[in-house]
């Protein structure tokens, strides 16, 4: 696992990523946690300025593929989304969020993905789900 490549790629290279200003905070082998800073261009309900459901869902399905990347063996590896769950448990108020996602299941063309979406600083989960991918490695790992 090369974590300046995947950084780079997940922050630099990925246009939605870098849109967004996702930036990564921790990267482990199944781990990774990301900050993404609350701005305009993300409000779903105007009212109140919370953040739009899709697009916790997008920082959600993004974190579950940073997650894969940690086994990925080539740039060349494939991996997409199959299923996504996100369940909205409150309001994400504007202010920056922290996704954690963590490995599940790695089958030998699946895996499987848990993530939990928090605003920074607090305690309080505001989303949590689980991503299914298509995960095809053009290299063995060890």
């Amino acid at each position: 696992m090369n974590k300046e490549a995947i950084k780079k790629i997940a922050e630099e290279l990925i246009p939605v990523h870098k849109f967004l200003g996702l930036k990564i905070i921790e990267l482990q082998k199944g781990y990774v946690k990301v900050k993404v800073p609350y701005r305009p261009e993300v409000v779903g309900d105007f009212r109140n300025n919370y953040w739009h459901g899709g697009m916790l869902a997008t920082v959600m399905d993004s974190v579950g593929g940073i997650v894969g990347s940690t086994y990925s063996s080539s740039t060349k590896d494939k991996m997409a989304t199959i299923d996504l769950r996100v369940d909205y448990l409150t309001a994400a108020k504007s202010k920056t969020i922290i996704v954690e996602g963590e490995l599940v299941r790695l089958g030998k063309r699946i895996m499987v993905t848990r993530m939990k979406t928090y605003i920074e600083g607090e305690d309080q989960l505001i989303a949590e789900g689980k991503g299914v991918y298509s995960f095809i490695r053009t290299k063995k790992i060890e």
